[in-house]
């Protein structure tokens, strides 16, 4: 589960499901490299909201013409609603908001046609975005949401990072991605970038002292963890 992948330009959260359970070192076919791909142990596409890709271009971005402003300080909330409503449910959905200087976000309405209008991941919205954007659903074929959430019920381990990517550039985060398709077809644009500086030498060589700060981090109870008496789980600096 990508729980939050962002920089200043675009953002994006992916529900990755695995036909395997616990921990496991893939080699060959099951890693789905290459051709392989759609036959490998998980989803490696993902059923991904990311509102840029999702037709929401002034959503998220650097300044006052964004919903949400990255140039400051904002607590991003994502929700794992189930079926019953319990913690014994099968998850059906995963929601996101932001809260930025006292203000209310709901995640960007999808603005793609044969995408239904919704800012939440759920199954339905899943396949509706991979047959808009003419992509293989390996998201259904691994089961899904219900998959992802029996995950969750093992228990995952929550990590932070700063990184870059010597494969794609993160092209398929902010940029155009696959690179050699046309920037018009749908589900190719991710963000306003070009990719042009975003070689993992360039990005070290120039940015060598980035940094980003995580703080307050809560978990709990839907609608326990925006107020004071959340669970803190502790901050964190990369």
């Amino acid at each position: 589960m990508d729980i939050w992948e962002a920089n200043r330009r675009a953002s994006a959260f992916t529900a990755h499901p695995c036909s395997i359970e616990g921990a496991y070192r893939c080699e060959g076919v099951d890693c789905g490299d290459g051709d392989q791909r759609y036959i490998g142990v998980c989803d490696k596409d993902g059923c991904d909201i990311n509102a840029f890709r999702m037709g929401q271009e002034h959503f998220y971005g650097m300044g006052k013409d964004f919903a949400v402003d990255t140039t400051k300080p904002m607590t991003v909330v994502t929700q794992f609603v189930t079926t019953d409503g319990t913690d014994q449910g099968d998850l059906a959905e995963i929601r996101r908001f932001y809260l930025q200087e006292g203000r209310f976000i709901a995640n960007a309405d999808s603005n793609v046609q044969g995408v239904p209008v919704g800012n939440s991941i759920t199954d339905a919205f899943c396949s509706a975005q991979k047959r808009a954007f003419h992509m293989s659903d390996s998201h259904a074929a691994k089961d899904g949401l219900t998959t992802m959430g029996e995950a969750f019920d093992r228990g995952l381990v929550l990590v932070m990072s700063l990184w870059d990517d010597g494969a794609t550039q993160m092209r398929w985060l902010d940029s155009s991605f696959p690179a050699g398709e046309q920037r018009g077809k749908p589900g190719v644009a991710r963000g306003p970038c070009d990719g042009s500086t975003s070689s993992s030498a360039q990005v070290r060589q120039e940015h060598s002292s980035a940094s980003v700060k995580y703080m307050n981090i809560m978990y709990g109870e839907i609608g326990s963890t925006t107020s004071a008496d959340g669970r803190r789980a502790g901050v964190l600096l990369v």
